[in-house]
């Protein structure tokens, strides 16, 4: 074997011996290590970051072409490592202050993050299923994590039933796709999609089909979403809030590179699919989210309803839709983070609030909180010149290019309709009477700067969204072969 190419996969390389050195590190300085395991775990991951934004000059497939370096995957690694990075900040003291802060947790996180960069460099069916398992194993342990939970247990139990279906999905759909085609190979595929262009075999569509329906299972996208009110609920909110972050920007990164390199000759086949994807999950995130009284169950439909929005860019099936789902995801991720680090600041005497009629009385004792919470909001509202009607513009204008009309008109009626439990958090925050004692001042110094930077850069983005843009059309270019 001659085309290692090890240079290609340096930051799954650091990812992989870190991980192994930080468990090893924990194992043998014992509970007192979890602080050290956890600063050392986010420095790996801003360093993994740095080398993944210095690939090969051109694309590079490696390990005998299991493994591509390439822009488009660069892009998605980055804003994966930074996400995790961010939710192990957020959540030091969260995990401490409720007894469970041990240093198995950024081990885990620090393996689901080499999934992930996996997944979104795979260049073959059997290593994408490597990379979604590796990835998903560490997520069903980091939801169950707070052992003495019964909600976080049957969170545990609930995702990886479910994730073990989605796995078989995936791997019947693979085989189908073998069995019509003789390869697993992204581009041997392509080329033989290319040969049968017009009679592409049924089999093979059932295929597709399978295979797409076990990648929606993990970007949490209609209609097979259900595991995820649950589990986002049960989980402790640090794990949520990286639950609706990290892995949703690596899986539908993953979901695009599937769909474009090995599929991309079937477009007009597949684009059918992610169209009703994209409409269902934008109308259950939009009006199943209303009905709502926890928040953690409302930021779940919402990123139902916000994966729909990206699905939208996929839809267009090109470059400029490609494109335009980066934006949106990394857009998503600073407002998601943004949600999340603002839930992790509200405390009533030291317990969580997680009620939203509870979050009365908010801007008058912790009023920075509550703006960056209500920035977040309007952003995820889609209200100018906030950086979420941005991301929704690119991938709104993309699926008009391509035609899709009604689809575009759909998403912004989701939107609208979405808009109104946005706006009420915002309107309970600022004029509803607070009921009982007020809320806990001072915060914890990690929420306390995500929340910082990602309300600025939500506030901020209309003011300097070139460099953003200019890196997500030379990843998607990469994509398509530019």
């Amino acid at each position: 074997m001659t085309d290692l190419y090890f240079s290609a996969a340096l930051p799954e390389l650091l990812l992989a011996f870190s991980g192994l050195a930080l468990l090893m590190l924990g194992v043998f300085m014992g509970p007192n290590s979890t602080r050290l395991v956890s600063w050392l775990a986010v420095a790996v991951l801003l360093v993994a970051s740095v080398l993944a934004l210095t690939p090969e000059a051109s694309r590079t497939t490696a390990f005998s072409g299991l493994f591509v370096a390439d822009p488009f995957a660069s892009f998605a690694k980055v804003l994966a490592f930074l996400a995790t990075a961010a939710t192990i900040v957020m959540g030091l003291e969260f995990n401490r202050r409720e007894g469970f802060d041990r240093f198995e947790y950024p081990v885990l996180m620090i393996f689901a993050a080499l999934g992930m960069s996996m997944m979104v460099s795979a260049n073959d069916l059997m290593s994408l299923y490597m990379g979604l398992e590796l990835q998903s194993l560490s997520l069903y342990v980091l939801a169950a994590f707070r052992r003495d939970s019964v909600k976080a247990t049957e969170a545990g139990l609930k995702y990886f039933v479910l994730g073990a279906l989605s796995s078989g999905l995936y791997l019947y759909g693979a085989s189908l796709i073998y069995g019509f085609s003789g390869t697993t190979n992204f581009e041997t595929l392509a080329a033989s999609m290319i040969d049968q262009a017009g009679a592409v075999p049924l089999g093979a569509m059932f295929g597709i089909v399978f295979v797409s329906a076990a990648l929606a299972f993990k970007i949490s996208a209609a209609p097979f979403h259900m595991w995820t009110p649950d589990v986002y609920e049960g989980a402790p909110t640090p794990v949520t809030a990286f639950f609706a972050a990290a892995p949703k920007v690596a899986a539908i990164a993953l979901f695009a590179r599937v769909l474009v390199e090995p599929f991309g000759p079937l477009a007009k086949d597949w684009q059918q699919i992610i169209v009703f994807i994209a409409i269902a999950s934008m109308l259950i995130g939009a009006f199943a989210a209303i009905a709502q009284t926890n928040i953690k169950r409302l930021m779940a439909y919402s990123s139902i309803g916000h994966i729909g929005y990206a699905l939208v860019g996929l839809s267009a099936g090109d470059e400029t839709g490609v494109r335009g789902v980066l934006v949106y995801m990394a857009i998503y991720l600073a407002m998601n983070l943004t949600a999340f680090a603002a839930i992790l600041c509200m405390k009533r005497e030291g317990k969580m609030v997680e009620t939203i009629s509870n979050l009365a009385g908010l801007a008058r004792t912790q009023p920075l909180v509550a703006a960056a919470l209500a920035i977040a909001m309007f952003s995820m509202a889609g209200i100018p010149p906030l950086a979420g009607f941005f991301g929704k513009l690119y991938v709104f204008l993309a699926a008009v290019s391509a035609g899709l009309y009604a689809l575009a008109v759909i998403g912004v009626l989701a939107s609208v309709v979405s808009a109104y439990y946005y706006l009420r958090i915002v309107k309970i925050m600022y004029f509803d009477a607070p009921v009982g004692v007020g809320f806990d001042r001072g915060l914890d110094a990690g929420p306390a700067a995500v929340l910082g930077v990602g309300a600025a850069f939500t506030l901020l983005f209309f003011a300097w969204p070139a460099p953003l843009v200019g890196a997500a059309s030379v990843a998607a270019a990469a994509l398509f072969g530019g």
